[in-house]
């Protein structure tokens, strides 16, 4: 895996590589919502709290493919307010190295599934191949 953070000619990042590329399997991770293992809404007025049960779900799905964090090459983030852009920024940087940040696109939406939910992440990681 490598990453490109700030290739030449490119704007300056905050938190992201503008490309990450890799060879192998990977996996595609379906968008986490700030729900816990029973199903409940963590943070229902806290983005910060709602983006750390996010990351807390982002690594049991990974977890369950032999996979971390340190795996994800791609990231893509819907807020519904910008005003928890910070918020968001502030936990991300606590679940990714700032040194091999992933891809990212951050998207506004108007609204999720659900009307609490603030935040959601989707995310693509490179597997590692079994050890044999």
């Amino acid at each position: 895996m490598q990453h490109h953070v700030r290739p030449a000619g490119t704007p300056p990042t905050n938190g992201y590589s503008h490309a990450v590329s890799f060879a192998g399997p990977m996996l595609v991770i379906s968008g986490q919502v700030p729900l816990d293992a029973e199903g409940r809404l963590v943070g229902y007025d806290d983005c910060a709290e709602q983006t750390r049960q996010v990351f807390r779900n982002l690594e049991a799905v990974l977890a369950a493919a032999g996979a971390t964090m340190g795996d994800v090459v791609k990231l893509t983030v819907f807020l519904t307010t910008m005003a928890d852009l910070a918020g968001f920024r502030s936990v991300r940087d606590e679940f990714v190295d700032p040194q091999r940040p992933p891809a990212s696109s951050l998207v506004q939406v108007s609204g999720l599934v659900h009307p609490a939910f603030r935040i959601e992440i989707e995310a693509i990681a490179a597997l590692r191949p079994p050890v044999e």
